[in-house]
């Protein structure tokens, strides 16, 4: 049943899976994939949220209210999925696979 959500897992809890909006998670998997470069170091969260919020829909997240959430939500669901990858740095990095 189509019900407009989509399953995202948690790189730091294995096996636990949440249901979100599809088409937010959409957009921010964009934006985000987008917005990391393909090469370690990649970007601190404080970049990719910089990067991200010119090529966020306006009607999904106007003014970008509640991109930082989404933002490492996908985050998370896509280093679980391993298309993400963190830099062991402080502060941490994340770039694309």
């Amino acid at each position: 049943m189509d019900d407009g959500k989509v399953t995202v897992e948690n790189v730091n809890i294995p096996g636990q899976t949440s249901r979100v909006d599809a088409s937010k998670y959409t957009a921010m998997k964009t934006a985000l994939l987008a917005s990391l470069p393909s090469t370690a170091p990649g970007l601190t969260a404080a970049q990719m949220k910089q990067s991200i919020l010119p090529k966020l829909p306006e009607e999904l997240f106007p003014g970008g209210k509640t991109a930082g959430w989404w933002m490492k939500c996908v985050q998370l669901d896509l280093e679980a999925k391993k298309l993400v990858a963190r830099e062991n740095s402080k502060p941490l990095r994340f770039y694309k696979l």
